[in-house]
């Protein structure tokens, strides 16, 4: 059956009815009513569960994990299923929602550490019991495909996330500085500055709840109701292994599905490997960046130190924070846990 003629013949004699919904053609609503939660910050002895809620993880990286964690003055709790394997997922969905599910549950747990990122976490999210996770406001943490999370978990409740480092890092001093900031310390006042590498694209300043993750996720979140509207938001974006046009497809998906057209500032963390193969016929990266983002006039960072790299500061999703383009800063503005 042909769906759109049918409608169209219906709509004719139904004018009326039509004129007076609130039905919007192309249109992904994004509000997110709920209010925002903030979880508990961390003391020392505290238990950390780690889970693996997207890609299998082996022995070594556990092991990293509990060593990077407990060098933080933290008890380390493993889940049940952190060792299954299922290809390129860690267990099944039912296991590794499992250990999601009853990390929240437990009253020993105080925060959720991931193990790594990789692929599988937006399979979980119409299976979350967002209630159950918006009565067990905790710390979450961890970045790439954990993006689905922060950002399903903060639209269906509120709660706010880490984009931080995950358990299997290299936790460098600079990493445990800004981890630190947030999840001992609140976060409120906290200064995050670029590096020699950050670049500013757009000058100026602008506040705004921050929002975002690894473009991939936030693309593939778009028109899902697991997504965020990006309007009046800082954003902030990263990636690795996608070449400029696929950049690009995903950031006008961005502009079209989440408003990021409407954004009041951007932070582009690190892209690496990114830029266009030998003989490839492409815009570079920085050029794609630019193209789909300088018409915005908004301010604009590059290869702040978060994404696939060494360095990769902790961005609390939901919190409002400043950013200075000008200067290469990121101020957090209130805190992040209480």
């Amino acid at each position: 059956m042909k769906r759109r003629p049918f409608i169209k013949s219906i709509a004719i004699g139904t004018t009326a009815i039509f004129a007076t919904s609130n039905l919007k053609a192309n249109t992904t609503n994004t509000d997110r009513k709920e209010k925002t939660i903030k979880p508990e910050r961390l003391t020392k002895g505290d238990t950390v569960t780690l889970i693996a809620p997207g890609g299998p993880v082996n022995d070594e990286k556990i092991e990293l994990s509990v060593k990077n964690l407990e060098a933080l003055g933290l008890k380390v709790k493993l889940a049940k299923n952190v060792r299954a394997k299922r290809g390129y997922m860690a267990g099944t969905d039912a296991q590794r929602l499992a250990d999601l599910h009853n990390a929240f549950r437990d009253t020993d747990t105080k925060a959720i550490w991931c193990v790594r990122g990789g692929d599988g976490c937006n399979r979980l999210l119409p299976l979350i019991d967002y209630g159950l996770v918006k009565e067990n406001p905790k710390i979450l943490i961890g970045f790439s495909d954990i993006t689905a999370l922060l950002n399903a978990i903060y639209r269906k409740t509120g709660l706010v996330g880490l984009h931080g480092p995950i358990g299997a890092w290299d936790f460098t001093d600079f990493n445990k500085e800004h981890v630190n900031a947030i999840v001992f310390d609140g976060g409120a006042g906290h200064s995050i500055d670029g590096t020699e590498k950050t670049i500013t694209l757009a000058e100026g300043k602008a506040t705004g709840k921050l929002i975002g993750g690894n473009l991939s996720l936030l693309a593939a979140l778009a028109g899902t109701g697991y997504d965020n509207d990006f309007k009046d938001k800082i954003v902030f974006i990263e990636d690795v292994g996608e070449k400029p046009r696929k950049v690009d497809r995903m950031l006008t998906q961005l502009r079209q599905a989440n408003n990021l057209k409407k954004a009041s500032g951007i932070i582009l963390g690190e892209f690496a490997d990114c830029n266009p193969g030998e003989g490839d016929v492409s815009l570079s990266l920085i050029e794609t960046l630019k193209d789909r983002l300088l018409d915005l006039n908004i301010p604009i960072l590059y290869d702040f130190p978060f994404g696939h790299d060494n360095n990769l500061c902790t961005l609390p999703v939901g919190i409002e924070i400043e950013l200075d383009a000008s200067n290469k800063r990121v101020t957090l503005k209130e805190n992040a846990t209480l």
